[in-house]
């Protein structure tokens, strides 16, 4: 496997030593004398960000909401990063989505996305990566999901890009996710199983697996989904709140408070933590529930 050493990346990227010193000092990169293709590749990308005039800390910020709503380890490597006016917003599912407020819009500009993507399944070397060719065409298959009328499309380049490379966890997905608008449940399912099967650490296939079962009413094979992906990343807010309806669905409200107030934890503002909020003072008022605190003692919530 290629590695890089620092000065080869500063050389190769032309990065000023203090914009790298900046960037591992934020997080956004390990601290490192050595780099692997990947690094290279997410330090490219933070590059073309900051050439936008986006700063660090909006970056940040946006790394760190993007993990927690998708399930991503690193979204900088597994999906596309871009500028959306004065913020970072990710491609995904055929729209921009902005994590930290949960926001999705159309971009028709068909030009290619800031920086160099990267299309791999957590726990793949660089000798599992797919081929360029395969990259070019789910990103190919992802714009075209942006343009009206030109869905059919993506959805032949996906299930080609899938004939040719069966374990393509994210072709799968994005297809799925196609079936699932389409009001196609069945379709979505069997791409969303196929993506778990491909990669059993991607939270983000459990979470959708988990989404159209609910769909379906299969609301005991949906909280199992769910809770697959939390065991995988129990910092996804979003499963915590499809989790907390799915419990509340099936009239066990103690099960739905514990993922209520770990959502609110996650997500501290904006509607949705204020529903989950809502949920949760509902359920301590209604079921009179006894809380143990760390020293012992028993509290009666009235």
């Amino acid at each position: 496997m290629s590695r890089y050493c620092r000065e080869d990346v500063l050389r190769i990227l032309h990065l000023p030593v203090r914009q790298l010193v900046a960037w591992e000092k934020a997080g956004l990169i390990a601290i490192s004398e050595e780099y692997s293709f990947d690094e290279l590749v997410q330090l490219r990308k933070l590059r073309d960000l900051v050439a936008t005039r986006i700063s660090v800390k909006s970056i940040v910020r946006s790394v760190d909401a993007m993990q927690k709503v998708s399930g991503m380890t690193n979204p900088l490597l597994e999906s596309v990063a871009v500028r959306h006016g004065s913020r970072v917003a990710w491609r995904q599912y055929g729209a921009l989505v902005d994590p930290v407020t949960r926001q999705m819009a159309f971009d028709f500009e068909l030009t290619a996305s800031t920086g160099l993507a990267v299309v791999r399944r957590r726990g793949q070397d660089s000798n599992q990566q797919v081929s360029g060719e395969s990259q070019e065409m789910f990103l190919r298959a992802v714009r075209l999901e942006e343009v009206p009328n030109r869905l059919a499309e993506a959805k032949e380049i996906y299930e080609t890009l899938l004939e040719l490379h069966p374990g393509h966890a994210a072709a799968a997905i994005n297809l799925g996710t196609i079936r699932y608008n389409e009001r196609d449940f069945a379709g979505a399912e069997a791409m969303y199983r196929r993506a778990t099967e491909s990669d059993p650490e991607y939270a983000l296939a459990f979470f959708d697996l988990g989404n159209v079962l609910d769909e379906q009413q299969r609301l005991d094979e949906a909280i199992v989904a769910y809770e697959r992906a939390l065991k995988l990343v129990p910092q996804y807010a979003d499963a915590h709140y499809n989790l907390a309806l799915a419990y509340e669905r099936l009239k066990e409200p103690r099960k739905a408070l514990r993922h209520w107030t770990s959502y609110t934890q996650l997500d501290p503002t904006g509607p949705w933590s204020n529903h989950a909020r809502g949920q949760a003072k509902r359920i301590l008022a209604s079921e009179r529930l006894a809380i143990v605190t760390r020293h012992g003692r028993t509290m009666r919530i009235a």
